[in-house]
């Protein structure tokens, strides 16, 4: 991971509070993709609050982007309840919050953000604020997230919530964005990049995390990162 980027644990159940320093122009260094982890974020830069959806594809920042950053990223299925918009209509984009909240509202956030000595602690609270007049967070949602990212099947998992298959698919896609197949390639792959980056060969790691085998492992990646896994894991 690059020193400018950090993380932390969020006060806000399940989240992690992040921040990016701001990318050096002319002479800089690329940094990394973003790649689809089943998550939402609430980002502030200079000037902006932003929401990030869900990606079924890498991100890399584009012109006006260029930070510094500090992110709210929330545990897959958490963020619709607080912004009040189903996932599915922010997939794959990046959106003003002031597009979801009042304008005038949103103005002044972003004006006491901006003055904020820490921007990454003032968007944690805000995020907690918003958690605090959201609707309870669904515990079925939770479930099939936490059921996904354990490894077990779409069909093992709608059996475990007691959902049939087009309604798990029609609750996933407002919770995360797409549906509970897409959520669980996105979830296996950030597990076997997790597993790889320890030192775990390839061929071992599609093994331990569900792949067919390494070629299986290496599709996946380069269909949902848009590199291949060696790239990725490139010190």
């Amino acid at each position: 991971m690059s020193s400018e980027y950090l993380e932390r644990a969020s006060r806000l159940p399940g989240a992690v509070v992040w921040t990016k320093a701001a990318l050096r122009r002319g002479g800089a260094t690329e940094t990394g993709p973003v790649l689809p982890d089943g998550c939402m974020d609430l980002l502030w830069t200079e000037g902006r609050l932003l929401v990030a959806g869900p990606d079924t594809r890498a991100f890399r920042p584009g012109p006006g982007l260029h930070g510094p950053w500090a992110g709210v990223r929330f545990r897959p299925g958490a963020a619709p309840a607080l912004l009040g918009v189903p996932a599915h209509e922010l997939l794959d984009r990046r959106v003003e919050l002031a597009d979801l909240r009042p304008a005038a509202e949103v103005r002044r956030l972003t004006e006491r953000l901006d003055a904020a000595p820490d921007p990454a602690a003032a968007l944690e609270s805000l995020a907690l604020r918003l958690a605090a007049d959201a609707p309870p967070e669904d515990a079925l949602i939770r479930a099939v997230a936490a059921s996904l990212r354990a490894g077990r099947s779409v069909a093992v998992t709608a059996a475990t919530v007691g959902l049939g298959a087009r309604q798990l698919h029609r609750r996933s896609l407002d919770a995360f964005g797409y549906g509970p197949k897409t959520l669980a390639r996105i979830l296996r792959m950030q597990r076997a990049l997790a597993l790889a980056r320890t030192g775990v060969p390839l061929a071992d790691t599609a093994a331990r995390t569900g792949y067919a085998d390494q070629a299986h492992l290496a599709r996946d990646v380069r269909q949902l990162a848009g590199m291949p896994a060696t790239a990725l894991l490139r010190p």
